[in-house]
This record gives C-alpha cells, sequence and structure tokens, in this order.
C-alpha cells in the first residue's frame, strides 16, 4: 500500500481538490431536497375584496346569472340545409367540347348543398319558434337543437321577408317559453343581454347595453329584401352571425327584441363578418304582431294610412312654424287614402300617434304597421303651427307600398307557374343608362331571382325581359299579369347586356 506524503499530495493535487468539490455539491442538493420535502411549496390565498361595493357587484353577478339561467332553457340553435342550383358555364354546352370530353360532360346545372347556423326563441309550449325570415330562406330541411341536446325538425309555419320575421313549429310538447317584453318601454343606456348561437358556438351569452333606438336600416350584407321597418334596436352586446333570430333580453328577463344583422368593419372565423360593438333587433313589438298574424292566418295584415312622410328640417320647422325638428313631416296625401278621407293634410307634422310622441318618420311607419287595419288611431299633429287630433281608421297597407309611404316600382316575385319566384321593377331612365340600354330597349328589370324557381337557370338579374309568350311587357303590371298566365313551357323576349335573344322556358328541362 502506498504511503501518503507530501510528494503524493503535490502529483494529485489537482484530482483530488476535484473530489472534494464533488462530494461538497452532492451534500448541498441533499440539503436542498430534504429542505423542500420539509417546506413544501403554498399557494397564496386569502378572502379577496370586501365591502359594500364589492357585495353590490356580486348582487349584481347573481342577477346576470338567474337571467341566463331562466333565458337559456328557451333558446334554440336552428340548422338549415339548402340545395342550391349552380348555372353550368356557357363553355360547358359548346358542342366542340361535349365531343371532346364525350359522356364525362354533366347535363344542365348542377346541385350544391349549403348549411348555416340560426337562432330562436321558444314562444309557446307547444313548439312554436320565432326566429329571422333569412334564417330559413330557401332551406330544403331545418334542423333545430334545443339546449338540452334534443333534436327535431322544423317546419315553417309562415314567413314575412319585409320585417325579416319567420316561425318555425317542432313537434314537442310542454317546452320552455320565453316571456316576451315591451320594447317601447325601452331607453337608451338600457342593460340588455344577446342570446344565440354565433360561429357554432351554441347558446352563448353577451352582454352590453341599448346604444341606440329607431336606427334604420342599413342594408348590411346577407339582410335580402329590404324591411319594411326602419324603428331597429342598437346594441353593442356582442352579435356575430348565427345570433340571427335569437333573443335580445332586458333585465327582467323579457324578450324585447330579435337580433338581425350587424356592422361588420372585419372579418371572423369562415370569412365571415364579426361584430364591432354595433348589432340591430327588431323590436319585440314589431315582431309579435307579424308572429301572431303568421300563425293564425300565414299572411301579414298591417295598416295603412296612405301619406308619405319624411324628416322634418329645420327649414321645414321655420317654414311651416313647427318649434322642433320632432315627428313626421306629411310630404303627401294619397288620393283616396284612410288618412285623406280623415282630413290629413300635405304639410301636416304628425307629432303624437295614440298619445306617444313620434319622434321621426321611421317610427311612425313601424308604429302604423304594427297595427291591424280597421283599428281607429289619433294623430296629433300640427298645421302651420296650430295643434289638432285628427282620428283615422286604418286601412290594409298594400304589397306595392315603400317603407316611406310611397309606391314601389317593383314587384313581389310571383310565387305560382313557369315565373315563379322572379322579381322585377320598372325600367327607368337612371336603370337603362346603368345597364347601357338602347332606347328601343322597353320592358322590366329582373331584380332577382329564386334559386328555386323554373326560370333560375335561365335568366339573371340585369335581364330584361321584353316580352312574355309573344305579348309584349311595358311595365310591372303587364308583368304581372302575363306571368301570372305563363304555366307552362314559356317563351320570354330578354334583353341581355344589350343584345335581344328569345329564351324558351320549360319547367323541369333544358331551355335554348
Amino acid at each position: 500500500m502506498r504511503r501518503i506524503n507530501k510528494q503524493f499530495l503535490r502529483e494529485n493535487f489537482l484530482g483530488l481538490s476535484l473530489t472534494c468539490i464533488g462530494l461538497l455539491l452532492v451534500a448541498l442538493s441533499l440539503t436542498v431536497h430534504v429542505s423542500h420535502r420539509a417546506d413544501p411549496f403554498v399557494l397564496a390565498s386569502g378572502n379577496g375584496l370586501d365591502g359594500a361595493d364589492v357585495q353590490s357587484l356580486e348582487q349584481m353577478n347573481q342577477a346576470y346569472e338567474r337571467i341566463a339561467q331562466s333565458v337559456l332553457p328557451t333558446v334554440v340553435a336552428i340548422t338549415t340545409t339548402q340545395v342550391r342550383k349552380v348555372p353550368q358555364s356557357p363553355i360547358m354546352m359548346d358542342p366542340f367540347f361535349r365531343r371532346f370530353f364525350g359522356g364525362m360532360m354533366p347535363n344542365g346545372p348542377q346541385k350544391q348543398t349549403e348549411h348555416a347556423l340560426g337562432s330562436g326563441t321558444i314562444v309557446s309550449p307547444d313548439g312554436y319558434i320565432l326566429t329571422n325570415n333569412h334564417v330559413i330562406a330557401d332551406a330544403t330541411t331545418i334542423q333545430v337543437v334545443l339546449h338540452d341536446n334534443r333534436t327535431f325538425t322544423g317546419k315553417v309555419v309562415g314567413a314575412d321577408p319585409d320585417t325579416d320575421i319567420a316561425v318555425v313549429k317542432i313537434d314537442a310538447k310542454d317546452l320552455p317559453t320565453a316571456t316576451l317584453g315591451n320594447s317601447s318601454t325601452l331607453k337608451v343606456g338600457d342593460t340588455v343581454m344577446a342570446f344565440g348561437n354565433p360561429f357554432q358556438q351554441y347558446f352563448t351569452v353577451t352582454k352590453g347595453i341599448v346604444s341606440a333606438l329607431g336606427r334604420a336600416d342599413f342594408g348590411g350584407p346577407g339582410r335580402g329584401p329590404e324591411p319594411l321597418s326602419e324603428n331597429f334596436i342598437q346594441t353593442d352586446a356582442a352579435i356575430n352571425p348565427g345570433n340571427s333570430g335569437g333573443a335580445l333580453v332586458n333585465v327582467r328577463g323579457q324578450v324585447i327584441g330579435v337580433p338581425t344583422f350587424i356592422l361588420s368593419g372585419s372579418t371572423g372565423p369562415g370569412g365571415e363578418g364579426s361584430s364591432i360593438g354595433i348589432g340591430f333587433a327588431i323590436p319585440i313589438n314589431a315582431a309579435k304582431h307579424v308572429m301572431t298574424d303568421l300563425i293564425k292566418t300565414g299572411k301579414v295584415s298591417r295598416g295603412y294610412l296612405g301619406i308619405s312622410v319624411g324628416l322634418v328640417s329645420a327649414g321645414l320647422a321655420q317654414e311651416f312654424h313647427v318649434p322642433d325638428t320632432a315627428g313626421a313631416f306629411v310630404q303627401d296625401v294619397a288620393s283616396g287614402s284612410p288618412a285623406a278621407k280623415a282630413g290629413v293634410k300635405d304639410g301636416d307634422v304628425v307629432r303624437t300617434l295614440n298619445g306617444e310622441n313620434i319622434a321621426g318618420p321611421g317610427q311612425l311607419t313601424a308604429d302604423v304597421i304594427n297595427l291591424n287595419p280597421g283599428e281607429t288611431v289619433t294623430l296629433g299633429i300640427l298645421r302651420n303651427g296650430k295643434h289638432m287630433d285628427i282620428k283615422v281608421v286604418l286601412g290594409e297597407r298594400p304589397t306595392n307600398i315603400s317603407a316611406n309611404g310611397n309606391p314601389n316600382t317593383t314587384t313581389q316575385a310571383p310565387t305560382q307557374g313557369t315565373l315563379a319566384g322572379v322579381a322585377v321593377q320598372n325600367l327607368t331612365p337612371d336603370i337603362r343608362q346603368q345597364l347601357g340600354l338602347p332606347s328601343q330597349i322597353s320592358g322590366v328589370v329582373v331584380t332577382g331571382v329564386d334559386s328555386n324557381s323554373p326560370a333560375a337557370q335561365y335568366l339573371t338579374q340585369g335581364d330584361v325581359i321584353m316580352g312574355i309568350n309573344r305579348q309584349p311587357v311595358h311595365n310591372v303590371t303587364e308583368f304581372n299579369h302575363l306571368a301570372s298566365e305563363a304555366k307552362g313551357q314559356t317563351l320570354l323576349r330578354v334583353a341581355r347586356q344589350g343584345e335581344a335573344m328569345f329564351i324558351v322556358i320549360t319547367p323541369g328541362g333544358d331551355g335554348q
């Protein structure tokens, strides 16, 4: 055995030093490990903030929770399937290409299946559901999912494109129902909550306030036909695609609006516009009137005064001795209308309806169409600065009247026959100029074609229908008459991009 002496220590000094350092590190690690086991890491704890102000916030949270618990079971998710015909490219009809590809070329328009998601609110225990018309429009099938995940097939009871309201029915009993409130009591600043199914995130709740009242339609993308009502509720409660047809609720848990569209400057999932804090809802008072008529009769009857109204400008107020710009200025009174019979005159300013103040023309129009024909209303008007009350027995609003009471040059699409689903309007000088049409072309302009129409693969927006079955068409009235008689194969004379042509429409077949 080698004896350890000074020479050995000198020769092995470095190795011995490293060994000592290693032993020291091992000892330190053991010490730390033992100390950690003896004193484990503990998360901070405490009771949080307290005080009367914090307790009031907790009470407010509990109130919102109660609202959500009450309303969520009455909200449904509506999924629709739409089968659309996709027009075939003209190049595919070229004989050369058909010979080249042989039997591989498809014949006629192809079918395309699309799916959409919206919301609805249960309004009766036996399965009536309030929603938007644009949620179920052109739907081939409708699937309704309840909050408890039960799924039903829905059937459209009735729909009103003018107000974007529809009613769907499911075969169910003893369902939870929403409580409908009174939208006329809303004030700017009121707290509201929006319920729906945005971006397939089922049964979502958002909170905000009433940002404004009496808003006009801004023609957002995908809105469909322009609604009659110009009295929307504006809210900053987040509303996104999929919320349409859901419920806008006040702090008492009452439905006071039906979310219907948004203004969007951004893009959300799937390329859809998302909320920027400006959403709009149909007041529940308007929705109740339409819903009741659709359930009872399948169609909507609206009150009618027969006046064309506009804003009271500062100049008009001064000229007609009106103290401010509130109310609706009567621009014109239709001959023989209910208002004319009651004595309303051009230049009158409608300030109240049945004692309720009228802020502007949109509110007057919305309030009148929400009443039933035959009802007697009292108009509080100013005539050259003098107040008077005039009682008017409402008539039934014609279908060719625009939102402000003026005659409309656009016709609703026929519902039957070969030209069912084809909407047209008179060819005005402005439209003629926009389309670049020569003066010798006359007729009506196609403004829209339902995808399920027999004419869908033959006509497109902007076509001018000059004749039907060798009979000339000069205006909407003549189109309506001739379209009602077009039942089978129909010959059209059409101008497309300035070129005149004949088109044969054969329901279920190919045209030429």
